[in-house]
């Protein structure tokens, strides 16, 4: 085996950085949005052995609606991107570029074996600047292709040192050949196919045998003339190690996917689903595109789905004969392969072998694939192709006068091919530059037409994005997806008959549910989303919300094990007070995935709605095993902590709040509720750090502003109060909580009763028949000394309480102290402007109403429907695995639901507290009268 030189591996290493370094700039786009952005077994959370459980997009192997790609050590090196850089795409396009250039070194390696020095490199050079490979190597999920790559290669180049200097068989590298196998499938299935190029290999290079040689030994040993020749008898011991190694992959693999192919429509593979003979004419028409686009990649295209290559439907289409020349050039070279033993029938052999070999996987011709044609899995075979490039190149050179022309031919060649990969590159900047730039070549796929409507739709720009998907339907007016998409976008634009309207197109395209017969077709778990999609559409009108549950019904009929259905219905029948109903559709959901956090912690909400708070919490922590930084059981279960009452409870209550302000460190709810927990063990430093942080990130917040006002007021700093409630009435004219805690202040610290006359008069304009404000303005009267009008606003509260006792004393006082007053002479109110600074007597100590439950004293903000909600409303939303939404496409959010519960203890002991307080007060007062 020839040396690779530094000098080389420098000129392939910058040839691929000179190429792919704009790729840098690029984001996460296509599949990388599923495989990376939307993949939980990339984060540190997640159990390392979830990857050998779950497919190439996170999702498990057991569950239908997996793609069966099994890669687990391609989805290990995503994490490890993730765990240096999370995810900044640049790290990832970084890594493949490496990855791209160490093939490209092993390649050349590889080359060496049948090629010359110059020949070889041509080959590497070529290989480096291919325009095919973009997809590979700037697509994030082409590392698959790339690390399979690297270890069926060095299999490759491991298998080639199995034959000793004595012909005798060297076992090491047979074994490092098996297990590098192995690797390879791991990372992507067509890793398995380097068993083939190992036996091609073996057979017509190590031994040097040509068909016709084969031929001839096989009819001698079947006529029983000689023995196995022993060389003839080491080859077939390599190769039946090498073949029950590959049969045991194979059932392992077959294995893993539980003996099911995955799920594909006809949209994705609009030939599988043809019948004879246009699926043989059409997947057999693919073989010279793919080949075309290897030898004329000026036209590529990310998406070569549904309508992209019309179907070959009668041997009469043109299209055959470019078919049958395909074959017929393949068996040309076939023929010269293996019909001769020079060194270029070798290096035909093994180009084809490298070309055919690894292709048959994807080829469609053994079993259906999800795609018709995809760029990336070209990568391997075009190796082979850069083999027949080169070794023709050689052959055209040594001729005399086209030596100079074949040499300026590759040039041109290369730098072309250069230039070609380095603006391809730019078309995955984006994602709407990549599907704009494959609608300029192909127009006649819808799912093109969707994917530039999802871009849009993801910048919000959803009237252009419209017009995309409704493109989409013109296209393919069979595509359900299209019609959903359709759908979804009226709805962002609140066009909800629109909307309608384009669901039930959708649904129609379903096969329909025959009644009192089994539903028996595939269907493809995301066109069922059409279901989920139109019921939660109409469910908003409240006259049609069982219209929406047998929606959500008919959906379960034709997949009982849907998931989704189950977790929708649930929050359906949580909204109609079904409660019961809801438990048992999330209990059935759980049956299906025990592993889903967002199930257990909708199963506490509703829980918490059957008025079961410790049930409640065991499920929202079965949420937090699953998942210790769930954002919602995170909140929420501090919440029902803190709610408790019980101290116990509030050390673990104020880790989860702090958990929660760390993934959530703009959400001012959660440093409110810091607040409110530490105000209940009486820190009140802390208490006021964290209501001034809600504070500064919610201007207006406010239970934060009455809270921190409420804080100031016992611990007697009332003037720093003042200010907050001036800002909270500033934004809540309306608080009468906050106008009566200012009245208070006003008159019992500021003795400005004209400022709490102000207050408490607003709170009647707003609310004439509030006890507590009009009882307090009465005692405003009494210190203004005007008592003939605190008579009658006496007697006017006690017609609103008529069972309030302190009232009818308190009007009983005042009419004693006017006859006295009378008797001695003196007049019953005090001239205008002349107030209690006038008064000679005592002033009372307080005006707190008694008897009302909404005392002063009393924290705002105590139950599940304020704390945390005050601001935004939006904390106790019920979470759906995936959203409650239009499901396969972008989610429109979960549906919110107040939860209200009993006042805690600890809010029914303040309220006493104040009271006790208020009659304290009360009683301060009557004394103050009467002795006057």
């Amino acid at each position: 085996m020839a040396f690779v030189s530094w000098k080389e591996i420098v000129l392939l290493t910058g040839l691929v950085a000179g190429c792919y370094w704009n790729s840098l700039s690029c984001g996460f786009v296509f599949d990388d949005v599923s495989a990376i952005l939307d993949n939980k077994d990339l984060r540190p959370a997640t159990p390392l052995h979830n990857l050998f459980l779950n497919d190439f997009w996170g999702t498990p192997m057991t569950e239908e609606r997996s793609h069966k790609s099994y890669r687990p050590l391609t989805v290990l090196t995503f994490r490890l991107n993730y765990l240096f850089s999370e995810l900044s795409a640049a790290s990832y396009h970084l890594l493949n570029i490496i990855l791209h250039a160490a093939v490209c070194v092993l390649f050349l390696r590889v080359c060496r074996l049948f090629l010359d020095k110059t020949s070889g490199l041509v080959a590497a050079l070529l290989f480096a600047v291919h325009p095919i490979h973009t997809e590979a190597v700037t697509g994030v999920v082409g590392r698959a292709e790339l690390l399979s790559s690297i270890f069926l290669l060095a299999a490759f180049l491991s298998y080639t040192k199995s034959t000793g200097a004595d012909h005798s068989i060297v076992w090491t590298p047979i074994a490092l050949t098996v297990v590098l196998v192995a690797a390879a499938t791991l990372c992507k299935e067509q890793g398995i196919t380097v068993v083939g190029i190992c036996c091609v290999y073996e057979v017509f290079i190590a031994q040097g045998f040509t068909l016709p040689m084969l031929m001839d030994t096989l009819r001698q040993i079947l006529r029983g003339k000689d023995g196995f020749p022993y060389a003839v008898l080491q080859t077939l011991l390599k190769l039946i190690v090498l073949i029950i190694s590959t049969l045991l992959l194979v059932i392992i693999r077959v294995q893993v996917i539980q003996s099911q192919l995955p799920v594909f429509t006809r949209f994705d593979n609009p030939a599988a689903v043809s019948s004879t003979p246009s699926r043989q004419l059409t997947f057999n028409y693919l073989l010279p595109v793919n080949a075309w686009l290897l030898l004329n990649p000026s036209e590529l295209c990310c998406d070569w789905t549904m309508g992209t290559i019309p179907l070959v439907d009668s041997v009469l289409d043109l299209r055959n004969l470019a078919t049958l020349a395909f074959y017929v050039l393949l068996g040309l070279l076939a023929h010269h392969g293996l019909r001769y033993r020079h060194n270029s029938a070798k290096a035909v052999v093994m180009a084809l072998s490298f070309m055919v070999l690894p292709f048959i996987p994807a080829s469609n011709l053994f079993f259906p694939v999800g795609f018709v044609v995809a760029e990336r899995v070209l990568y391997v075979p075009s190796m082979g192709f850069c083999v027949l490039i080169a070794h023709g190149f050689k052959i055209v050179s040594n001729i005399g006068p086209m030596k100079k022309i074949s040499w300026l031919m590759i040039g041109v060649l290369l730098t072309t091919h250069a230039v070609k990969t380095f603006n391809r590159n730019w078309d995955w900047e984006s994602e709407y530059t990549l599907f704009t730039s494959a609608l300029k070549v192909n127009k006649n796929n819808a799912k093109l037409w969707n994917n530039v409507g999802h871009a849009l739709e993801n910048q919000n720009s959803y009237e252009r994005a419209l017009r995309y998907f409704l493109q989409a339907t013109r296209v393919q007016p069979d595509d359900i997806g299209a019609h959903m998409n359709v759908g979804r976008t009226y709805k962002n634009l609140n066009r909800s008959k629109e909307a309608e309207e384009a669901y039930l197109v959708a649904k129609s395209l379903m096969p329909q549910v025959i009644p009192g017969k089994k539903y028996a077709t595939r269907v493809a778990p995301n066109h069922l989303n059409v279901y989920i999609n139109l019921a939660n559409l109409i469910r908003a009108n409240d006259s049609r919300l069982e219209e929406a549950d047998q929606l959500y019904r008919q959906a379960i009929s034709m997949r009982p094990d849907f998931k989704q259905a189950y977790i929708s219905r649930g929050e359906l029948l949580l909204k109609m007070n079904k409660l019961t109903d809801a438990r048992d559709a999330y209990l059935r959901a759980l049956e299906l995935d025990r592993n889903n956090a967002d199930l257990w912690y909708n199963l506490a909400i509703v829980n918490i709605e059957m008025k079961d708070p410790a049930e409640a919490l065991k499920n929202f922590n079965h949420a937090l095993e699953l998942s210790p930084r769930h954002k919602l059981a995170l909140f929420n279960s501090a919440l029902l902590m803190q709610e408790s009452g019980e101290p116990k409870f509030w050390p673990e209550a104020n880790r989860r709040f702090l958990m929660y302000v760390e993934e959530e460190p703009n959400d001012a709810n959660g440093y409110f509720n810091l607040g409110m927990l530490a105000m209940d063990a009486n820190e009140n430093t802390a208490a006021e750090r964290w209501m001034r942080k809600a504070i500064g990130l919610q201007a207006g917040f406010r239970s934060a502003l009455f809270n921190l006002a409420l804080l100031y007021s016992q611990t007697k700093r009332e003037t720093d109060a003042l200010p907050v409630l001036d800002e909270l009435l500033q934004h809540h004219p309306e608080h009468i909580k906050g106008l009566i805690l200012k009245g208070d202040i006003l008159m019992n610290h500021k003795k400005d009763t004209r400022g709490a006359k102000t207050c408490f008069q607003r709170i009647l304009s707003m609310d004439p028949t509030n006890v507590q404000g009009k009882h307090n303005l009465c005692v405003v009267y009494f210190e203004e000394r005007d008592l003939p009008r605190a008579e009658r606003c006496l007697e006017e509260t006690l017609a609103l309480a008529p069972n309030e006792e302190y009232v009818r004393r308190h009007l009983s006082i005042v009419r004693n102290k006017m006859a006295a007053m009378s008797a001695a002479g003196h007049a019953l109110s005090s001239e205008k402007g002349a107030s209690a600074s006038s008064a000679k007597e005592e002033k009372p100590q307080g005006v707190k109403e008694a008897a009302d439950e909404t005392a002063v004293g009393a924290k705002e903000g105590r139950s599940a429907q304020a704390v945390g909600k005050a601001a935004k409303g939006e904390k106790n939303a019920r979470k759906s695995s995936g959203g409650a939404a239009d499901h396969s496409e972008p989610s429109d959010g979960s549906q919110s639901g107040e939860r209200t519960t009993a006042k805690s203890t600890k809010d029914i002991k303040d309220i006493e507290e104040k009271r006790a307080a208020a009659l304290k007060r009360l009683e301060e007062i009557e004394r103050i009268l009467s002795n006057d």
